[in-house]
């Protein structure tokens, strides 16, 4: 009899509910002092100067890049082994996304391929942090700098990560994050930016809310007072119920962390020598914060692999096929494929295996047997 084998299980619970009935119990259900308390403590974890809790990470790229006057006529140069809201929330903002391309052994993007690609329309760069993984950011820094270049990091992947003794958010402008349902820090939906740029600040908050001078609970705070539209805003603001549900989760990250870098080490034992299957590569100097434990295998047996793991009970995702491949956005963009041949590949081999703090220990091996027997039966 087959093992149901979920690909990802939240851990939300008593401590959560009860931060939700705190927020019940006062006046404010929309943007308040739960979501400033989130924004003080998430500030303080990554130790930025500045966090604004947001609707999702697409909705925090997008507002980085207004902020930074970033619109049509622009290019921002990201990678094509990404979700498709790093290049959305570009578009959104009227610019041109401009791929570069992928390291060959973590699928980040190559920082010798982004300088190659600056123009003198190039206004920005924004690297995604794939897996958990942070890109080379110094490496980045140097070729922004150089040509005076804004960064804005998709983090959505690793609040947790650190390379080089740098944290998202330590050596850009601006850094995103999403706490998506499967994300580390999760609220069912939600996001955040950090900075350190205090002239960032107030335009961002004006961003975040229609443009609009006085929120819902400033007016309950203050009294009603006329309040004003600066600038053309969206609707991107974090509600308390969603800031209760992050504030316990904090303080288990890096517990969360540590199961999570656990269950990767087992994998790896398992999986390390077998001659179908890529890990992508760690350096030493990085933490990986550890979203994501995918795997590449040989391009003719990942649908294989995924539909009969799929068969046995075993839940698995594809993160990702590369961007310029899909429909909208080969029309849109005009790449073919062959353009980056590197970030298709892995496209094509990727596979996410079942992921989560919590998982016991023989699901892993219950995932890595089905993987040997699928592919010993596989020409």
């Amino acid at each position: 009899m087959n093992v149901r084998v979920p690909f990802y299980r939240h851990d939300l619970g008593k401590l959560e509910l009860e931060a939700i009935a705190r927020v019940f119990g006062g006046p404010i259900l929309t943007t308040g002092d739960v979501v400033t308390e989130f924004e003080k403590a998430f500030a303080a974890y990554l130790h930025r100067r500045h966090a604004l809790a947001v609707t999702s990470c697409t909705g925090a790229m997008h507002m980085a890049l207004m902020a930074l006057g970033i619109g049509p006529g622009d290019e921002v140069i990201t990678t094509p082994m990404t979700f498709i809201a790093t290049a959305a929330a570009i578009l959104e903002a009227g610019a041109t996304p401009v791929l570069a391309e992928v390291e060959p052994d973590t699928g980040n993007i190559d920082a010798k391929a982004v300088e190659a690609a600056v123009t003198p329309r190039t206004k920005a760069i924004l690297p995604v942090h794939l897996y958990g993984l942070l890109c080379d950011m110094r490496a980045l820094r140097r070729i922004a700098d150089a040509s005076k270049l804004a960064i804005i990091e998709d983090a959505a992947h690793c609040v947790e990560g650190v390379r080089d003794g740098i944290q998202p958010g330590g050596l850009s402008d601006v850094a995103c994050f999403s706490f998506y349902a499967t994300k580390n820090l999760t609220c069912g939906e939600g996001g955040a930016l950090v900075t350190d740029r205090d002239d960032l600040l107030e335009p961002l908050r004006m961003l975040r809310l229609h443009g609009m001078t006085k929120s819902a609970a400033d007016r309950h705070r203050e009294g009603y007072q006329h309040w004003d539209m600066k600038v053309l805003g969206w609707k991107y603001n974090m509600d308390n119920i969603q800031a209760a549900m992050l504030m316990p989760q904090l303080s288990r990250l890096d517990r969360k962390l540590a199961d999570r870098e656990r269950l990767a080490r087992r994998y790896n034992e398992r999986l390390g020598q077998l001659n179908w299957l890529q890990i992508p590569a760690v350096p030493e100097d990085a933490v990986h914060a550890r979203h994501l434990y995918p795997i590449w295998v040989d391009a003719a047996l990942r649908d294989k692999m995924v539909k009969g793991l799929q068969e046995r009970g075993i839940q698995t995702v594809v993160n990702y096929r590369a961007i310029h491949q899909m429909s909208y956005l080969r029309e849109r963009l005009g790449y073919k494929d062959g353009t980056f041949p590197i970030a298709e590949s892995i496209g094509d081999r990727t596979l996410s295996l079942p992921f989560y703090p919590g998982m016991p220990d023989e699901y892993v091996d219950i995932v890595c047997e089905a993987m040997e027997e699928i592919a010993a039966r596989e020409p």
